[in-house]
């Protein structure tokens, strides 16, 4: 979400409006302009083929048409929104400083850029809560998957309060306040300076999301972690209460006490690695969005005097690089996609029908 560099504050006056207008149009020299715009032009390829790798693969393949995978296509189409119509627009006004496009464009895409990026966020709840329920609700969790009207209901859910959540006070807040403090070769939010109201939507957008999605995730291992000790407690106490009267017995009991405990320090293993790769999904969620929300926060408390804007530059796109690593982080740790994007890519490599294993489990942890 990205916001420019000046405004007023509540009284109506502008502060130290020469500096901030001085950073906004900083003319940048050739080598650095060149190179901005490949590593800009490069985030864009990636964001938008990643996510329509994932979109393409949910309509080619419809083994993966169950209710689970409707969240990652939620994730990869507001994502992919966000590559091909954010980024591209506000390529031209960093590099060059002013906004060209009028105020109509410029209220659209500050409405399209908040409603992606939140709608991106909540998307990620939105699996975390599904992957915990797939886990800790096995049964009834996989007796609803065919009610794919469930999954739609809650992908709306999730658009709506996107929506919501800045929306009304991109589109209204002016009319609120009596004008626009906005200058018309700039654009950004009228809110960008009121620390109430950013306080307020970053608790629904960062605060609650990053605690839902740490708690989602720390059950889900934890419930794997308990699962598999009392797994392994029960079948060595069947181990050592079986009587082996016969030698037969006696040393299959012996080979299968000898594999249990060579199976163990696996178990292990593969514990660590699911803890491994569900912290590794944490701590991508806050480090793309946690520098973002807390600058937010302070800019709008100091009114912007206290922290140099290129910092406010770098966690913008913090937020979009996030549109970029969800492709990754989310739908190729997943077997079914991983299967179905190489259906796409190599399809001479796979001509067979697909395997029974797509439907019968909707989510894996397969890491």
């Amino acid at each position: 979400m990205s916001e420019e560099q000046t405004d007023s504050n509540s009284t109506g006056y502008y502060f130290d409006n020469a500096s901030t207008r001085d950073q906004s149009s900083v003319v940048f020299s050739k080598p650095i302009f060149v190179i901005l715009m490949v590593m800009m032009v490069t985030l864009v390829v990636v964001i938008v083929l990643g996510n329509a790798l994932v979109i393409l693969a949910f309509k080619v393949d419809k083994s993966l048409r169950r209710q689970c995978n409707y969240y990652f296509l939620n994730l990869a189409i507001s994502d992919f929104l966000v590559g091909a119509f954010c980024i591209p627009i506000y390529i031209p006004y960093i590099l060059t400083g002013r906004w060209t496009l009028g105020r109509g464009l410029c209220k659209l895409w500050l409405v399209m850029d908040y409603l992606l990026c939140s709608a991106s966020v909540f998307s990620i709840v939105l699996i975390s809560y599904d992957r915990f329920l797939s886990v800790t609700r096995a049964v009834s969790y996989r007796a609803r998957q065919s009610m794919t009207h469930q999954a739609v209901i809650k992908m709306i859910a999730v658009w709506v309060l996107a929506f919501v959540l800045y929306g009304p006070a991109i589109i209204f807040w002016e009319l609120a306040v009596g004008r626009s403090r906005v200058p018309k070769d700039e654009c950004f939010a009228e809110f960008y300076y009121s620390w109430y109201f950013l306080l307020s939507a970053s608790m629904l957008e960062f605060f609650s999301p990053f605690i839902s999605v740490a708690f989602f995730n720390l059950s889900i291992y934890l419930s794997i972690r308990r699962r598999r000790l009392h797994s392994r407690e029960t079948q060595q106490h069947l181990q050592l209460s079986q009587p082996a009267s016969a030698q037969g017995e006696s040393i299959l009991l012996s080979h299968n006490w000898g594999f249990g405990m060579k199976l163990a320090p696996n178990r292990l293993s593969r514990d660590k690695k699911i803890a491994k790769s569900l912290a590794i999904i944490v701590c991508v969620f806050a480090i793309c969005w946690a520098p973002y929300t807390l600058l937010m926060i302070i800019r709008a408390a100091c009114r912007g005097r206290c922290i140099q804007h290129h910092w406010y530059e770098v966690t913008f796109w913090l937020l979009w690089l996030n549109s970029a690593i969800n492709p990754f982080l989310y739908p190729l740790c997943h077997s079914s996609f991983r299967r179905a994007f190489n259906k796409i890519l190599c399809p001479r490599r796979h001509t067979t029908p697909p395997s029974s294993f797509f439907l019968a489990h909707c989510y894996t942890l397969d890491w």
